[in-house]
C-alpha cells in the first residue's frame, strides 16, 4: 500500500494525540499521520497532554514511554482514570524490550507498542488494530444507548401497568368489600388473598330469603389480568342485589324469581362459558345452599377442592365427589350433594392455593393439613379461623408468599 493513501476510516476523522518530549520525533508522527487521514494534535508533555484529555475527545493516543517528568506509563494509567465515555486506544513507544516491562505497560492500560525508531508500516498496522477497536466500541456504545432508552421506556410502560394493576387490585378487593356477611341465623367470613397484584379466585354469599342463603367459591385458569376480568365477569353473575342478573335464578310463574338447584347453576355457567363467552379459561367452582328450615346443605362441586363441614360436635367431614371445572366439556354433568346440617355446623370452602400450596420436603398443604389447621381452630369466630388458616400455611411454608391466590369462605350456622 502506498504510503500516500489513507488508513483512517470513513466518518469523521480520528483524532490522534503525539506526546514526545522531542520536536523532531513528533512532527515526523504527525506528518504521517495527517497523511494517513488523521487530525492530530501533538503536545511536548504528559502533563499537558493529561490536561488536554481531560477536555478534549482523543481517539488514539502516541505517546512515548521515557519522558521528562511525568513518563509514558505514568501518563496511561492516569488516561485510564479519567473516566472517559469513549475508549483511547494508547500505544506507548519504547526502546524497551524486557517481557517484565511490557507486561508494566499493559497492567497499566497501554493497548500496543512500538518500537523505537518508529517503521512506518508498522505503526499503519497497529492504527488499523486500534481503529478495529475503536469500531467495536463506537458499536457497543450505541447498543448499549439503544438497550438503556428501550429499558426506560419498558419501564415507564411497567410503571403504568403496574399503577393500573395496583387500581385493579382495589376494585377486585371490592368484590368482597363485606368480610363478615351476617344473616341473623348464619354468618359468612370470607377471604380472598392474591399472588400477585391481581388474582383470579372469587368468593361470596347471598341471601335468598330468610331460610337460604348461598356460599360459593370460584378459582379461574391463569393468573393475571386476564383472570381477574373473568372473576369480575363472574361476580356481577352471582350478584344477590339484582336476582334478575344473577344466573343461579330463574323466573317463576308468578313473575318472581327462583332459586335454581346447585347442579343447574353449575350447567348454565358451563353452557356460558363455552357458548357465550368463549374464553380460553375454564374455571372450578362450589356452589352450596343451606336451607335452614330443611335443615339441609346443597351442593355442586366442579371441580374444586372438596368443602369441609365442621359438625357442631368438632368432627371434620369431607363433602363432595369432585367433578367437572367448568367450561372444558359441552353437556357436563353436575351431580348435587345434599347433606343435613343444624344449628352449630360449619361449612368451610377453600381454593387449590391452600391446599396445592408447596411445602419444604418436597409436599404440600393438602386436605390432611387443612383438616388438622381446621380443628385447631374449630373454637374460633368464621374471620379468625381463616386467619389461623393463612398463619399455619405460613408457618408450614416458611414464608408469606404464594404462588397461588388464597380464597376461603366460612358460613357458620349460629346457635338459635
Amino acid at each position: 500500500m502506498p504510503q500516500d493513501l489513507p488508513v483512517a476510516g470513513p466518518g469523521p476523522l480520528r483524532h490522534v494525540l503525539v506526546v514526545d518530549d522531542s520536536r523532531a520525533q513528533r512532527h515526523i508522527l504527525s506528518m504521517q499521520l495527517r497523511r494517513w487521514g488523521y487530525r492530530v494534535t501533538e503536545s511536548e508533555t504528559a502533563e499537558a497532554a493529561l490536561d488536554l484529555c481531560a477536555t478534549d475527545d482523543v481517539d488514539i493516543v502516541i505517546s512515548d514511554w521515557m519522558m521528562p517528568g511525568m513518563t509514558g506509563l505514568e501518563f496511561c494509567r492516569k488516561f485510564r482514570g479519567l473516566g472517559r465515555e469513549s475508549y483511547g486506544y494508547f500505544v506507548l513507544l519504547t526502546s524497551k524490550s524486557e517481557k517484565t516491562e511490557i507486561a508494566d505497560g499493559l497492567e497499566a492500560g497501554a493497548d500496543d507498542f512500538l518500537a523505537k525508531p518508529v517503521a512506518g508500516n508498522e505503526l499503519r498496522a497497529r492504527l488499523r488494530a486500534g481503529e478495529r477497536m475503536l469500531a467495536m466500541q463506537a458499536e457497543l456504545l450505541a447498543k448499549n444507548r439503544v438497550i438503556v432508552n428501550t429499558l426506560t421506556e419498558l419501564q415507564k410502560v411497567y410503571d403504568s401497568l403496574d399503577r393500573d394493576l395496583i387500581e385493579a387490585r382495589k376494585l377486585q378487593q371490592t368484590l368482597i368489600r363485606d368480610r363478615v356477611r351476617d344473616y341473623a341465623w348464619a354468618k359468612a367470613s370470607l377471604l380472598l388473598r392474591n399472588s400477585g397484584r391481581v388474582g383470579g379466585d372469587l368468593v361470596g354469599s347471598f341471601r335468598v330469603d330468610d331460610d337460604r342463603v348461598v356460599v360459593y367459591s370460584i378459582d379461574v385458569s391463569g393468573h393475571g389480568v386476564a383472570s381477574a376480568m373473568m372473576t369480575a365477569r363472574l361476580a356481577g353473575f352471582l350478584t344477590g342485589t339484582s336476582p334478575e342478573q344473577n344466573l343461579a335464578f330463574q323466573q317463576g310463574p308468578m313473575g318472581g324469581h327462583i332459586l335454581l338447584p346447585p347442579e343447574d347453576v353449575a350447567e348454565r355457567f358451563n353452557r356460558l362459558m363455552l357458548e357465550e363467552i368463549q374464553a380460553e379459561q375454564y374455571f372450578t367452582m362450589i356452589f352450596a345452599v343451606v336451607d335452614r328450615a330443611a335443615g339441609r346443605l346443597s351442593l355442586v362441586q366442579a371441580g374444586h377442592p372438596h368443602p369441609m363441614l365442621i359438625r357442631a360436635s368438632g368432627e371434620v367431614q369431607r363433602l363432595g365427589e369432585g367433578g367437572l371445572p367448568i367450561g372444558l366439556i359441552p353437556g357436563a354433568d353436575y351431580v348435587r350433594h345434599d347433606v343435613a346440617v343444624g344449628p352449630g355446623d360449619r361449612l368451610v370452602l377453600v381454593s387449590d392455593g391452600f391446599t396445592e400450596c408447596p411445602l419444604p420436603g418436597n409436599r404440600d398443604f393438602g386436605e390432611e393439613g387443612l383438616t388438622e389447621s381446621l380443628r385447631r381452630s374449630s373454637n374460633m369466630s368464621g374471620a379468625d379461623m381463616l386467619e389461623a388458616l393463612v398463619w399455619d400455611l405460613t408457618q408450614q411454608a416458611g414464608c408469606d408468599v404464594f404462588p397461588d391466590d388464597l380464597s376461603a369462605v366460612v358460613l357458620d350456622l349460629l346457635q338459635e
